[in-house]
């Protein structure tokens, strides 16, 4: 008994929508790092440093990366504490945007 192209297409619906309510949402990364430059437009340049144990010796090193991260409100400066979030690409180097400043730059 053959099955009708009307049967065929409640079928895959039917499962559509059941993998749609199993798919669980991705979490998205977030990191903590100091701004380091803020003198694009809406831009902020983000140094997030993390400890790295040598494999033979043990001993810590500090390895360091910077990140574009998009700044809504054009508030943050330099050398706050910031909180970055994984986001869509805005440009060719920005695919984070700044969500919170954790701690404000100390000014002497």
């Amino acid at each position: 008994m053959m099955a009708t192209a009307r049967e065929k297409s409640v079928n895959t619906m039917a499962t559509e929508a059941i993998a749609e309510q199993t798919a669980e949402p991705t979490a998205k990364r977030t990191l903590v790092g100091r701004v380091i430059s803020n003198k694009m437009d809406k831009t902020v340049t983000v140094l997030i440093e993390r400890r790295v144990r040598h494999p033979v010796y043990g001993k810590y090193l500090v390895r360091s990366t910077k990140l574009h991260a998009h700044d809504a409100s054009d508030a943050v400066g330099e050398g706050d504490l910031v909180e970055i979030v994984e986001s869509r690409p805005r440009s060719r180097t920005k695919n984070w945007t700044v969500t919170r400043v954790v701690e404000a730059a100390r000014t002497i």
